[in-house]
């Protein structure tokens, strides 16, 4: 018997083994300019030697506090910013310095959900023109043929026909995120990057949405790289987790693993203030001290040192690597 039908029996087609998204030593660099003639006198650091990779049908979570470089990481990746230095690998192709008609070619694959669903519809295109934009774009289709993808693409974010007549202000937020869904599949993307896409909306419309793009994923293969600071939204939607803090990538390992045993210090004290549902349990937190330092000159070895409570001498002299230390868990720490 072959491996593909093997798989197809155990429901695990071949294709799910196989690396959609590879990113190695990824960074991204702003330059600071400074002085009369405003020369580089420095650069932040916003993504600094990341890798990582995802396969076909998963969903990589992406956390981190604010400023971690997570929202820069993902535009990177979708080459709506340049990298300075790295490789993307999408589906086998080499796209980080790809520019032109290829560039626009390999956008076909992947799409983009925004944060803020207030400002990323136009506000003078009724929706149903938002949605057929990329389709019109990228496909030579009638009018009718058009509409009627439009419409589809309306019902399956669960949203009624007339909804293709309307404007963005005449919804409300929850509704806008799922016009903004249905526009990231109109071309049908292998990859979407979904860029904090709940956090501007109210909690009871937060899991209405979730469940929204679980469903979508299932409905059309889609695979998922999901930005979020909110834990328990990334456990609820990602197969595997990356945690990043000041532009790296400090631990990545499957959901269950890293919820169950953080390994970095980090992790730990993420975890430790995601709130229980129950208020008899008691839960030792792990409080932080210090502020996040500034990206533009980041701490000399270890990112985390100058705030971790479990920092060694050799934390400060040497930056730790990101490597396994149990099956498919990696940690970039001293203590491994």
């Amino acid at each position: 018997m072959s491996t593909t039908t093997l798989n197809k029996k155990n429901g695990n087609h071949s294709s799910q083994l196989e690396n959609l998204l590879e990113i190695k030593n990824l960074k991204t660099y702003y330059p600071v300019k400074g002085g009369f003639f405003k020369h580089t006198v420095g650069h932040v650091k916003a993504v600094d030697n990341i890798s990582f990779e995802i396969k076909k049908g998963e969903t990589l979570g992406l956390v981190g506090e604010s400023g971690c470089g997570k929202s820069t990481a993902g535009r990177t990746i979708l080459r709506l910013i340049k990298p300075t230095e790295g490789q993307i690998l999408f589906d086998g192709k080499d796209i980080t310095n790809i520019s032109g008609k290829h560039l626009r070619e390999i956008r076909k694959d992947m799409q983009m959900v925004f944060q803020d669903p207030y400002a990323s519809l136009n506000p003078m295109q009724m929706v149903g023109d938002i949605i057929a934009e990329p389709i019109y774009n990228f496909m030579k289709k009638s009018k009718e043929e058009l509409k009627r993808e439009v419409m589809d693409l309306l019902e399956k974010v669960g949203l009624p026909p007339d909804a293709y007549y309307k404007y963005g202000h005449e919804f409300s937020g929850g509704q806008r995120q799922r016009i903004g869904i249905a526009r990231a599949l109109a071309l049908r993307p292998k990859l979407i990057i979904a860029d904090e896409p709940v956090s501007a909306l109210d909690v009871s419309v937060q899991s209405q949405v979730l469940n929204l793009l679980k469903d979508l994923q299932k409905e059309f293969d889609l695979t998922f790289l999901f930005i979020a600071h909110d834990l328990s939204v990334v456990k609820h939607m990602s197969d595997r987790i990356g945690v990043m803090y000041l532009g790296n990538m400090v631990e990545i390992a499957d959901k269950d693993s890293l919820y169950a045993e953080p390994l970095h210090p980090y992790t730990k004290a993420l975890i430790s203030a995601i709130p229980s549902p129950d208020p008899r349990q008691k839960k030792e937190r792990i409080i932080l001290t210090g502020d996040v330092p500034s990206p533009i000159n980041p701490p000399s070895g270890c990112p985390f040192h100058p705030r971790c409570p479990m920092a060694m001498e050799e934390c400060s002299k040497t930056k730790p690597v990101l490597r396994e230390v149990k099956p498919s868990h990696r940690v970039a720490c001293h203590l491994y």
